[in-house]
């Protein structure tokens, strides 16, 4: 048994036609004019998935590379610290060596004296400096000065570490405590404790004591230059981190926008066959749709 075709089937189905080639292209020109692949998770339901998924993943990069850059102020900061320690140290030491040859009169050697008071009170400065309103040398008591003026020597600092995750089960600690580069509360080898008893040496003109100092002097510089070391070595693992970091962000960058940005040329291409289609379609309703009685009336 055939199937009668009429008149209003072919309408309906003329409408239905015309709708649809209507609706894609409404579809390509919002992903023209947003730029985006996917505008709704109707659009492909697999892709928002992998979309959403590139986006959480590159937020969390964007957090690891805000730490590695805090890291990065950090160990620079302490760095440039160390340096100014090494600066003081090495004054210090011609100082220690000019003021024991006993050819000193007392006013050179009150001279000296006083360069060394300053000395002290510079390092003094150095191991209580503060980065963005923390203290660097205090472990993680970082809203309280590690040493105090008039018993630095025997001052205990925090030696706990502040560790910074910079990636997924990676963590680095940033800092050093006073202990590690000025030396343990009461050690003879402590920074403070030499500079307080070679002052008192100049005082009691004392040149024996003066030289004894140099000894401490060269001791407690190599613990200071080991620690620089450690430092660097931090610095040069946090650079490797922070190049593996921006090549994963670029990574995911691309991985995203191959799945949600819109390819313009074949947008294009789309959009041009879709209006040929659309204006076929038109060309031939107008000849399936049968003339009315007012048009053989005219």
């Amino acid at each position: 048994m055939s199937l009668r075709i009429t008149q209003g089937m072919m309408n309906t189905q003329l409408m239905r036609d015309l709708n649809r080639n209507l609706g894609r292209m409404q579809k390509l020109q919002e992903q023209m004019n947003s730029g985006m692949k996917i505008n709704r998770p109707s659009d492909d339901p697999v892709g928002i998935t992998y979309g959403l998924r590139y986006r959480s993943e590159l937020s969390t990069n964007e957090q690891y590379k805000e730490n590695v850059n805090m890291a990065n102020s950090w160990l620079e900061f302490s760095d440039k610290m160390l340096t100014q320690t090494e600066n003081v140290f090495h004054r210090l030491k011609e100082l220690t060596i000019k003021a024991s040859t006993g050819t000193n009169n007392e006013g050179a050697l009150d001279a000296i004296k006083v360069e060394v008071e300053e000395l002290r009170e510079q390092l003094l400065d150095i191991a209580n400096s503060k980065l963005n309103g923390k203290y660097v040398f205090n472990g993680q008591l970082t809203d309280q000065p590690p040493y105090t003026s008039a018993n630095a020597a025997n001052d205990i600092t925090d030696d706990r570490r502040i560790p910074l995750t910079l990636g997924a089960e990676v963590q680095v600690p940033i800092n050093i405590s006073g202990n590690e580069i000025f030396g343990q509360p009461g050690a003879d080898d402590n920074a403070f404790k030499i500079f307080d008893d070679l002052i008192t040496a100049l005082g009691d003109k004392d040149f024996a004591a003066i030289s004894a100092t140099l000894d401490k002097q060269e001791q407690r510089m190599d613990e200071v230059l080991a620690m620089h070391a450690e430092i660097g070595a931090r610095t040069n693992r946090v650079d490797l981190i922070e190049n593996r970091l921006k090549d994963l962000g670029l990574n995911l960058e691309s991985m995203q926008s191959k799945v949600e940005d819109a390819d313009y040329a074949e947008l294009i291409i789309k959009s041009k066959i879709n209006e040929s289609i659309y204006n076929a379609s038109l060309s031939v309703g107008a000849k399936i749709i049968t003339p009315s009685l007012v048009d053989f009336l005219r």
